[in-house]
């Protein structure tokens, strides 16, 4: 049955690909994975195999990629995605030695993958469970891990028609989850290979916060050469929801500026964010040193820059909260800044923990928005605080990564 229903999904990406962009690319991407994998993989090298769904997942396991190429250079890396927003972004990322689309989940493909690649090891990220792969590496005697895994009650798994599902998880050599509820969730259904080593991004933003660009342009836009009480609010991979409840605010607050890189960066939206705004603003790729000086709003409109930007605010906003889900919080979080962000943030354990610790705070709406900045704009010490607790939040919970390479055998 769940043969059927990969192929079924494959025959929809197919059916749909000549009038959608991301199936067509999906579609193209697999067809080349066999050639690639033919002509680059090293028949007498030893690869570990890293599995992502998609970018966020494979931020999520480049600590542990890029430790693994210092530490044992015995191994070469594979690299394969599902998603074309993964693949597209990083299929020139030096990490890796090969990378490419993961063919669909079906039998036929994926002997043939295991064939051409003959993984040493398997790792797959957070999310990922193929249940014909892991079939086929436990049956070839290949380990095969998952890092920062994290599971939940309602999960596909523990509900009453979930036992087929549930015998995936019982492919892999060892688990490592991000939380004590993961593990003792798993060990009430008798799996207990199971090792609480938390999230590897965390290791990954505090990365990027040591590697982080200096931006003359954004440098000279904060700028506060008057002195005062000046305050500049991030808002990091925002939605129109989101645009429409902190531009009005910001339009409002002559004491404050607003760099704001939206999620989409497509002309349409970008002059819609201009239509929001009443105070002077400009855009980043047409910004001049000379142009900044009363400008009050910068406009990012290129990807790449927003976790180096976030190093230049006080407070940060992380879009998508008013949507299917928030973006990445510790981006900003890991430069010690309050972090706000709406309503839906509960499938996100580090929001969750963001909020308990003090250095998070979850928006129903532009009145709650408001009330937050105004709280915020008023009590420097309140600022200042949240700041902190947001910033000691991510230095604790660096270190998964180095827990993780400590078990594994290599």
């Amino acid at each position: 049955m769940y043969s059927i229903l990969i192929h079924f999904y494959g025959f929809i990406i197919a059916l749909i690909s000549p009038f959608h962009k991301k199936a067509r690319m999906m579609r193209l991407g697999q067809w080349k994975t066999n050639s690639i994998l033919r002509s680059k993989i090293d028949r007498d090298a030893k690869y570990i195999w890293f599995h992502a769904s998609s970018l966020g997942e494979f931020e999520q396991g480049r600590p542990m990629i890029e430790k693994i190429k210092v530490l044992h250079p015995e191994y070469k890396i594979l690299l394969t995605f599902f998603s074309p927003s993964g693949y597209e972004v990083r299929k020139n990322y030096k990490g890796a030695d090969v990378i490419c689309y993961l063919p669909f989940d079906t039998p036929y493909r994926v002997k043939k993958f295991v064939n051409l690649v003959n993984p040493a090891m398997a790792i797959f990220i957070k999310y990922e469970f193929w249940g014909n792969y892991l079939r086929e590496l436990k049956r070839r005697n290949i380990p095969v891990y998952i890092i920062s895994a994290i599971f939940r009650p309602e999960q596909l798994f523990f509900q009453w028609y979930g036992k087929p599902y549930r015998r995936m998880l019982n492919c892999f050599n060892h688990l490592y989850v991000q939380d004590e509820r993961s593990r003792k969730l798993l060990e009430e259904y008798g799996i207990t290979n199971v090792t609480v080593t938390g999230d590897t991004r965390f290791d990954r933003v505090q990365d990027v916060r040591n590697q982080a660009r200096e931006i003359p342009l954004v440098e000279k836009f904060v700028a506060n050469p008057a002195g005062g009480d000046q305050v500049t609010l991030i808002a990091g991979s925002s939605w129109p929801q989101d645009e429409e409840i902190l531009i009005p605010y910001f339009n409002e607050h002559p004491g404050m500026k607003l760099i704001i890189a939206p999620h989409e960066i497509h002309r349409e939206h970008l002059m819609y964010i201009e239509s929001l705004l009443k105070r002077p603003s400009i855009r980043l790729s047409e910004a001049h040193e000379d142009d900044l000086t009363d400008k009050q709003c910068l406009i990012v409109d290129s990807f790449g820059l927003l976790s180096s930007i976030y190093r230049y605010g006080d407070i940060a906003y992380i879009g998508g909260g008013f949507g299917a889900g928030i973006h990445n919080t510790l981006e900003a979080a890991v430069y010690g800044v309050p972090v706000l962000f709406g309503p839906r943030y509960h499938k996100f354990k580090e929001a969750k923990d963001l909020i308990a610790v003090g250095g998070g705070f979850s928006l129903s709406d532009a009145k709650a928005f408001r009330a937050k900045m105004d709280e915020l704009l008023a009590n420097r010490e309140a600022l200042e605080a949240s700041g902190k607790a947001s910033g000691s939040f991510v230095k604790n919970n660096v270190g998964a990564t180095d827990k993780v390479l400590n078990e594994l055998t290599l």
